[in-house]
């Protein structure tokens, strides 16, 4: 209103001091928001700030589509076009005419699921089922009928009940509700697809948490039947227990091996199978379960789960027609993948014996090796011929445009491209190949792999880049948490696999390993490496994949019929390894180098049935606890005994046994005391105290077999042991397992059995007797250790490994401070944790700046020697007043000073002398 110059000058002043004070709130408020990260911070608050401080956030917008030439703009017209597309995925009219008449033809045959007797999967639900079905419920958005998981989880005893019955309803009598049959589908983008082709969406199904419920109880059932029938074939390691994509990577990496070091060609096809979800044949998958045995109210609740299925698409508040999905299994439900395997699991069995082949869900790999190229392209042409056939039949279509075939070779002669057609179009041969997220060469040397996870993990590294700052930000451990959670994970994965690389191939990923640890501590950019590893409490890359493959080599020993165990050389491949030493090891040879000189060495695992027992009859496990009451620390032996004795008052006509476990240096036992005889073993060392306790109930129990008695109490010590048998899960001590198992048997035959708890130590003569001869046992036991203690001694031994290799760089500056690679906490406020850290390693930007600048190092212009940070805290006297008032006394070592319990002064100290902002 007033432009004169002083108004015009005053405008300027005020608008810049706006933007300084705008950028100083902003970049306060990010500061702020950043240094919120803590430890303390819950894993769904930490996740959230980690997306929202990467902007990563997903705004709705409604696309516009393009149906054929027709533009569609109006949300209720898009779902609908959505809803047309999704729908003809999986129409009739998506087969080939071929498999429409196979089909048509089969399905005249109806499939008659009744049983003539009681088959015991088809007995009613039970309380216990539908709990187990509720805790292992995640929450997920609801279906259409609004009951979310929650609801179903605060539900009181009364109204799980009449649930319980509402569900035994629509299992006897053969029902199935018709609201269950709807779907509320989300269409998702596919990444980097056209948002207008209706076909590049991902519908995602929103279906009722309550039938969901109930059918993770009828699943349950199904894949204990599978499993112990041997339906699905063990080549198959899509979502089944204790199976893994690894152990598909591993078979695959073998055969290559084998192969290799026979100077073999190995030939492997990829298959892509179009849309192998939406399509699979309904029909199909009921006549396979049909075939397999299953009658009565089983099937009969899948084939009515199975028909008329239809969906609604939203966008946005609309909503779109109702649409029929003619085929396929539903999307979004709990069975589905269960049935999908099932149908799809058949087609390993049309191979013939001279080509492998694995499957993880849909994907299937193929491979056939030998000397002679022309063999292996008939034999895999004849094998290709037959899974087309079987496609044809089941309503199933392979690509030969997507699907890829690998040549494996080391050879150095020049061989033509195997020609393996699929329908006279052939299958594009390639040099190498992404399968299961592992990249394999054809030659095997797993560097496109390692340079592709080089790439991805330093696009992730900005996320640490961002949370971080010396002297702001998120606090050490979360920075750790959020690295080994986004980037180390990465690297973790299969690199049982692609750690056989060469040494230079897999060093390329260190440099990852060491800035992350660099931006997590905080440390200075010249800073070794092992000091790194040992201020994070982070293994080396190289011992953690030696530490990893160990314990996968274990865990699939651990499972029965895993094709792992199969893997074992024989001795003529065994003698073809040691007369060609330039080839690698398959990973089973690998592991057993590695531990060659531990313990573990020859060691056989014990083998974990997930299925020991039908999900309907779970056993049930009590203890008595007499002492409930006292607390032992405070309560006088002779009243703890005398409680004992009026126990056995009680039940003196049961017949006492005492067990016991005990674990020392080099020394594991386990004892069991009767009334008139002892039974004492001496365990494998890496076994733990709670195994032994385990293994000495289980002795009692098979004593008891043989015995006339018919009434028994256990007396153990160990509360940690009978809370165990109290809550069967999946996860569930092996040893207990067996526990359970024995005990159900002889309950049985009649045997009445008792568990008591009893406090040790405190005089009870059985208890101390059983733990005397636990102590001195000699007898050794060869007994299959379970696999958690072989994890937790292998843990042991690979930080034993690397604490060896930690003791001999004593001349690294952190060794005086941190002899130890214990873990040591970090401080909650980032700037003096990351200082203390700097400290610690003994490299600062004062001391070790010059080594960027080319110049040369500080030196004291008192004692003319280099700055260090021995220096400065102990050895300068120009400082020894400092000393003397900070830290009262002026003969003072570094572990004094910035050790795990560092002096409280320390930083009082850095800021009187004048280094704390220069560190």
């Amino acid at each position: 209103r007033y432009p004169t110059t002083e108004n015009h000058v005053a405008f300027k002043r005020a608008k810049a001091l706006a933007r300084r004070i705008r950028r100083r709130s902003q970049r306060e408020s990010w500061i702020n928001f950043v240094s919120s990260i803590t430890s303390s911070t819950s894993s769904k608050q930490l996740w959230k700030k980690v997306k929202a401080a990467n902007g990563i956030y997903h705004e709705f917008s409604i696309p516009v589509l393009n149906a054929g030439n027709v533009t569609h703009s109006d949300p209720l017209d898009i779902a609908n076009t959505l809803g047309h597309a999704f729908a003809q995925v999986s129409a009739t009219d998506s087969y080939s005419p071929d498999f429409v008449a196979i089909k048509n033809r089969s399905e005249r045959t109806p499939l008659r699921f009744t049983a003539r007797n009681t088959l015991p999967y088809n007995s009613e639900f039970r309380m216990f089922e539908l709990e187990t079905a509720l805790s292992r419920a995640h929450d997920t958005s609801p279906g259409p009928d609004g009951i979310t998981y929650n609801m179903l989880r605060h539900l009181n005893t009364t109204s799980l009940s009449h649930l319980l019955i509402l569900f035994n309803r629509i299992w006897t009598e053969q029902k199935y509700p018709s609201q269950w049959h709807e779907a509320t589908v989300i269409p998702i983008l596919k990444p980097g697809k056209d948002p207008s082709n209706p076909l590049h969406y991902r519908p995602i199904a929103l279906t009722s948490c309550l039938c969901k419920t109930f059918e993770r109880m009828v699943n349950a059932r199904l894949i204990y039947e599978l499993e112990k029938q041997g339906c699905i074939p063990p080549l198959q390691s899509g979502f089944r227990k204790g199976r893994s994509t690894v152990d598909n990577l591993v078979l695959l990496e073998t055969q290559i091996r084998n192969a290799f070091v026979k100077r073999n060609h190995l030939v492997s096809i990829f298959f892509d199978i179009e849309k192998a979800y939406d399509r699979a044949w309904r029909y199909g998958i009921l006549s396979t379960l049909f075939n397999f045995g299953f009658r009565g109210n089983l099937p009969i609740f899948l084939k009515n789960f199975l028909s008329y299925r239809t969906f609604r698409v939203r966008m946005g508040n609309f909503y779109s027609h109702h649409f029929i999905q003619t085929e396929g299994v539903p999307q979004g439900s709990v069975l589905s993948v269960t049935l999908f395997i099932i149908h799809l699991s058949q087609i390993l069995n049309c191979l013939p014996p001279y080509v492998h082949g694995s499957l993880y869900v849909d994907d299937l790999q193929i491979s056939c090796q030998g000397s002679n190229m022309n063999m292996i392209e008939r034999q895999l042409q004849h094998a290709v011929n037959k899974l087309v056939a079987w496609c044809d039949k089941n309503g199933h279509t392979i690509s030969a445009e997507k699907s890829r075939c690998v040549h494996f070779c080391r050879k150095r002669n020049i061989h033509l491209d195997p020609n393996i057609q699929i329908r006279n179009a052939p299958i594009p041969v390639v040099n190498e190949i992404r399968f299961l997220v592992v990249i394999f060469d054809r030659k095997l040397t797993f560097l496109p792999h390692t340079l592709h996870l080089r790439k991805k993990c330093e696009r992730s590294l900005n996320i640490l880049k961002v949370l971080s700052r010396t002297s702001w930000g998120a606090d050490r451990t979360s920075l750790l948490r959020i690295y080994k959670a986004v980037i180390l994970s990465r690297i973790d994965y299969g690199c049982m696999v692609y750690g056989s690389a060469r040494p230079t191939v897999l060093r390329r990923l260190d440099t990852i390993h060491h800035s992350a640890l660099r931006i997590c501590t905080g440390a200075f950019r010249t800073s070794p490496v092992e000091s790194l590893y040992i201020m994070s409490h982070q293994l080396p890359l190289h011992l953690r994949r030696q530490k990893i493959s160990a314990l996968y080599s274990f865990r699939a020993q651990s499972v029965r019929k895993n094709p792992i165990n199969q893997l074992s050389l024989p001795s003529i491949l065994r003698r073809l390894y040691a007369a060609r030493p330039s080839h690698i090891l398959p990973l089973c040879e690998r592991t057993k180098m590695l531990l060659h000189d531990s313990d573990l060495n020859n060691v056989s695992v014990q083998f974990f049935d997930f299925f020991t027992f039908p999900p309907w009859d779970i056993p049930q496990f009590s203890f008595l606890n007499p002492f409930s009451g006292f607390d032992k620390s405070s309560t006088a032996p002779i009243t703890l005994q005398q409680l004992f004795h009026h126990h056995r008052y009680q039940y003196s006509s049961f017949v006492p046994i005492f067990t016991d476990g005990s674990k020392s240096d080099g020394h594991v036992g386990c004892g069991v005391v009767f009334p008139s005889d002892t039974l004492s073993y001496r365990l494998h060392t890496c076994c733990s105290v709670f195994t032994a306790e385990l293994v000495a109930i289980f002795y009692a129990l098979q004593e008891i077999l043989h015995s006339n008695q018919r009434n028994f109490i256990i007396y153990t010590d160990s509360m940690s042991a009978l809370e165990t048998l109290s809550h069967y899960d999946n996860r569930i001590h092996p040893v207990a397992l067996e526990i359970l198992s024995v005990l159900q048997f002889l309950r049985n035959k009649v045997f009445n059995i008792i568990f008591c708890w009893v406090p040790s130590h405190v005089g009870i003569s059985g208890n101390e007797t059983a733990d005397i001869i636990a102590r001195f046992a000699s007898d050794f036991l060869p007994r299959a250790l379970p696999y958690c203690d072989i994890k937790k001694f292998l843990i042991s031994h690979f930080l034993s490994v690397w604490q060896q290799k930690w003791n001999l760089l004593t001349n690294n500056k952190l060794y005086s401070v941190k002899p130890s690679i214990g873990l040591w906490s970090a401080l909650p406020m980032r700037e003096l944790d990351v200082k203390l850290t700097r400290f610690r390693i003994g490299h600062t930007r004062f001391t070790h700046r010059h080594l960027f600048l080319g110049q040369r190092a500080p030196r004291c212009p008192t004692c003319q020697a280099d700055f260090t940070v021995q220096h400065i805290l102990i050895e300068c006297p120009s400082f020894k007043c400092h000393r003397e008032y900070h830290f009262n006394s002026s003969s003072l070592t570094l572990q004094d000073l910035v050790g795990e319990k560092y002096h409280p002064n320390i930083f009082n100290f850095l800021k009187a002398i004048g280094f704390f902002m220069s560190i």
